[in-house]
């Protein structure tokens, strides 16, 4: 929920989506063709700040999405700087550390450059973009009713969650960790119920046609396009500059 809140707050909110997905891409290839430790890590600052200095995405917000990911990367490098030994121990390999650094600095690059995409981008507008891009319409139905389908579990789950408080389910570390137990698994009946409700209504409509969604006007998309396409360049120049 959160992603989608702050996208829908940005100062980019109105910039036409095809232009921030061009700037998102040229910033996930740039950060693979990108070799040096310093290049990658300037990739990456330029990407954040584009996100909170442009944009101006509330750095508690962008950090708060983040976390997950970064949290994912270090104990993937933690791992890779441990290998097994041939009598079956482990050791500790401080010799791979400039290798897992300059994979570590370029997942972050290009995890800037996701960022800067979906934090500025609200999803109808994402997937009028997929649809324009002739992308296949049961995909596009698919993330649609996924996308629908978080804020009725969030809901729901809310309600629930408000209710066993209420009737001091929360009491205790070891209560709430029952009630919370048992609230995930009722919600996955509920998530059940509902999308078979769904199916059914879908069926009983004969509906065998896309999902429609009001589409957003950019008057401005091709200046934004064009300043993207800037951006791009100096991004993919920078990145060349340091492979050769």
């Amino acid at each position: 929920m959160r992603i989608d809140a702050t996208a829908y707050a940005c100062r980019w909110q109105h910039v036409s989506p095809a232009a921030k997905s061009l700037f998102a891409l040229a910033g996930i290839a740039s950060a693979w063709l990108a070799r040096s430790p310093g290049t990658l890590a300037l990739l990456a600052l330029l990407s954040m700040l584009g996100t909170l200095a442009g944009a101006r995405v509330p750095p508690r917000s962008y950090f708060a999405v983040a976390v997950a990911p970064l949290g994912f990367l270090v104990l993937s490098c933690l791992t890779m700087l441990v290998t097994a030994a041939g009598d079956g121990s482990w050791r500790w390999t401080p010799e791979l550390l400039p290798t897992v650094m300059q994979a570590a600095l370029r997942s972050v690059a290009a995890l800037a450059a996701v960022l800067g995409l979906v934090l500025t981008t609200p999803m109808p507008a994402l997937l009028a973009l997929l649809r324009r891009l002739r992308t296949p319409e049961l995909l596009l139905d698919l993330m649609a009713l996924c996308y629908r389908m978080l804020f009725v579990l969030r809901q729901a789950w809310d309600e629930g969650s408000t209710a066993q408080a209420a009737r001091l389910g929360h009491r205790g570390l070891r209560q709430q960790w029952r009630s919370t137990g048992l609230l995930a698994g009722q919600m996955a009946v509920q998530v059940w119920q509902r999308a078979s409700a769904l199916q059914m209504a879908s069926d009983a409509r004969v509906f065998q046609g896309g999902l429609r969604f009001m589409s957003a006007s950019f008057p401005h998309a091709r200046r934004q396009i064009a300043l993207s396409l800037l951006a791009s360049a100096l991004l993919l120049a920078l990145s060349l500059q340091d492979r050769l």
